[in-house]
C-alpha cells in the first residue's frame, strides 16, 4: 500500500520573534522542517506534500532540491483546513501520514509503528502520556478504546485530567480523508477547523482509531518558542551523545558536545568537551579531538590526534597525524599518515605527503608537498596575485626556514634547503640551497630619534 507524507508548515510562529518562517528555524543545524522531510525520505514515501504559508518563498526555496509537492494554505483556519486544502493532489488510495513542521524528531521507528497499526483500521494516532496535560488536546477512552480528542479549551472539568494527550501525528486512509475533511466545521470556542473531528466521524462509520506512543517523549515535542527550541536542542544532542556512546565513543562531558549532522566513527574515539561536529564526518579507531574543535565534512584516520580549538571543513586527514592547537584545515586540505601540523597553521587546497611536517604560523594555500619535508615557522605561500591564484609544488625531503615567502607559481626540488628569511620567487633545483636577503648593515653608537616635546 502507498504512503503519502502531509506536512503542515504554514504557521507564522509569532512566537520565535524572527524574520524566518519558524520551519526554517534551525535544530542541529538543519531547519526544523528538514529533520521531518529527512525523515519521510527514510519512510520511501511515495508522496511528500507540504502545506505552506507564511514566509511560502523562504520554505520553497530552502528545500528546492527536494522533490516535494507544494501546496499553498492562503488563510490558516485551522490543521483541519490544512489537511483540506491538500485534497486536489492527494491519492484517493494508500494511507497519508499527517505530520507537523515544527515536530521535527519523530523518528523513522515511530512512524513505521504508526503506519502498521493503522493501515488495518484506516486510522490511527501517536498520543503521549503526560504528568501535566495542561493546554494539549486530550484522549477520552471507554474501554480503552478512543472515542473522541478534546481540545484543552473545550474539554469539561473531568477531561482536563485526563493525562494522554494527541501529539497532532496521524496515519489515515486516503479514501477517508477524501470523504470526511469536506464536511468539517469550525463550531468551536476557537472557530477553526480541527483535525482532531475526523476521530468522531472515523467512530461513526464505525472505525476503531489505533494508536502508538513514542520510545521517547522528545520526539513529539513542537517547537513554539526560542525557549522550547533551545530545551529540545539539548534533548535532541543528549539522545545524540548516547547513541555515540553506545557505539564506544568516549565523550569526556556528553553535555558539552554537539552533533550537528552525521558522525561515523571506529573504536575508542575520545571527543573532549565543546567539540562540534557539522555535515558528513568519519573517525576512525583511536582518533582524539581536543577541547573547543569544530570539523565539518571532514574525514580523520585512525590514530590522529588533534589538539584542541582547531577548526576543519572539507578536509581529509590521513592516520597518525599531529594537528593543533589552533591549527585550520581549509577545503581541499589533504593530510598523508603521519603529518605534523602545529599551531596557528593555517591549510588550504594544499596535499601533504606522508610524514611532512609544518608546526608554527604558517600558511599554505594551493600547494603540494613532498614526503618528509619541513615547513619552518612563519613560511607563507603567496599563492595570490591580486587576480589568480598560482600552485607551488614542494618536492620530497625539502627544508624550508623559518619566515620565508614562496611567490607562486614555484617549485621547490627534492632535497632543496631554503634560507631563512628568503623571498623566492623563482624555482629551486633538487639538493639546492636557495636564500634572498639584504647584506646586513650597522652603526655604531646609533642615537635613536626622541620625541619632539610641544
Amino acid at each position: 500500500m502507498s504512503t503519502t507524507v502531509i506536512i503542515l508548515a504554514a504557521g507564522k510562529g509569532t512566537r520565535m520573534r524572527s524574520l524566518l518562517p519558524k520551519v526554517l528555524q534551525p535544530l542541529a543545524g538543519r531547519p526544523l522542517l528538514g529533520h521531518v522531510i529527512e525523515t519521510a525520505k527514510k519512510l520511501q514515501a511515495d508522496n511528500i506534500i507540504t502545506i505552506y504559508g507564511h514566509g511560502g518563498d523562504l520554505v520553497q526555496n530552502a528545500f528546492q532540491h527536494e522533490n516535494i509537492q507544494w501546496v499553498e494554505q492562503k488563510e490558516q483556519l485551522g490543521t483541519g483546513h490544512a489537511v483540506k486544502v491538500t485534497l486536489p493532489v492527494l491519492p484517493h488510495d494508500g494511507m497519508s501520514l499527517i505530520l507537523s513542521g515544527d515536530v521535527p524528531c519523530v523518528t523513522q521507528e515511530t512512524l513505521q509503528g504508526l503506519i502498521d497499526v493503522s493501515t488495518p483500521t484506516g486510522i490511527g494516532l501517536v498520543t503521549l502520556t503526560l504528568a501535566d496535560s495542561t493546554g494539549y488536546g486530550r484522549i477520552v477512552r471507554q474501554d480503552n478504546k478512543i472515542q473522541a480528542i478534546v481540545e484543552h479549551k473545550d474539554a469539561s472539568e473531568e477531561q482536563r485530567q485526563i493525562k494522554e494527550i494527541n501529539t497532532g501525528i496521524y496515519c489515515v486512509s486516503n479514501a477517508k480523508l477524501h470523504e470526511w475533511l469536506p464536511k468539517l466545521d469550525n463550531n468551536n470556542a476557537q472557530g477553526e477547523y480541527y483535525l482532531t473531528d475526523i476521530v468522531a466521524m472515523a467512530l461513526a462509520d464505525g472505525l476503531e482509531i489505533s494508536s502508538i506512543q513514542p520510545t521517547q517523549a522528545f520526539e513529539v515535542e513542537g517547537i513554539n518558542d526560542r525557549i522550547q527550541l533551545a530545551a529540545l536542542e539539548r534533548e535532541y544532542q543528549h539522545d545524540q551523545a548516547k547513541k555515540l556512546m553506545q557505539q564506544g565513543v568516549h565523550l569526556i562531558d556528553p553535555a558539552r558536545f554537539d552533533l550537528r549532522g552525521q558522525l561515523t566513527v571506529g573504536q575508542d574515539v575520545r571527543i573532549d568537551i565543546n567539540v562540534i561536529i557539522e555535515g558528513d564526518c568519519a573517525f576512525g579507531d583511536r582518533v582524539e579531538i581536543g577541547a573547543g574543535c569544530v570539523i565539518k565534512n571532514t574525514k580523520i584516520a585512525a590514530g590522529t590526534k588533534v589538539q584542541p580549538y582547531s577548526v576543519f571543513e572539507n578536509a581529509v586527514v590521513g592516520e597518525d597525524a599531529q594537528i593543533g592547537p589552533f591549527a585550520r584545515l581549509r577545503p581541499g586540505a589533504k593530510l598523508a599518515n603521519e603529518v605534523h601540523i602545529g599551531n596557528f597553521v593555517e591549510v588550504k587546497n594544499t596535499t601533504i605527503g606522508f610524514g611532512s611536517k609544518a608546526n608554527h604560523f604558517t600558511y599554505l594555500g594551493d600547494a603540494e608537498i613532498g614526503e618528509g619535508s619541513n615547513i619552518g615557522a612563519g613560511t607563507i605561500t603567496c599563492n595570490y596575485d591580486g587576480a589568480n591564484k598560482h600552485k607551488t609544488t614542494i618536492g620530497d625531503a625539502v627544508f624550508i626556514g623559518s619566515n620565508s615567502s614562496l611567490v607562486a607559481p614555484i617549485k621547490i626540488g627534492n632535497g632543496a634547503t631554503v634560507g631563512a628569511g628568503s623571498v623566492i620567487t623563482r624555482d629551486v633545483e633538487n639538493n639546492s640551497l636557495a636564500f634572498e636577503r639584504a647584506q646586513q648593515m650597522t652603526k655604531a653608537n646609533y642615537e635613536r630619534p626622541q620625541k619632539v616635546k610641544k
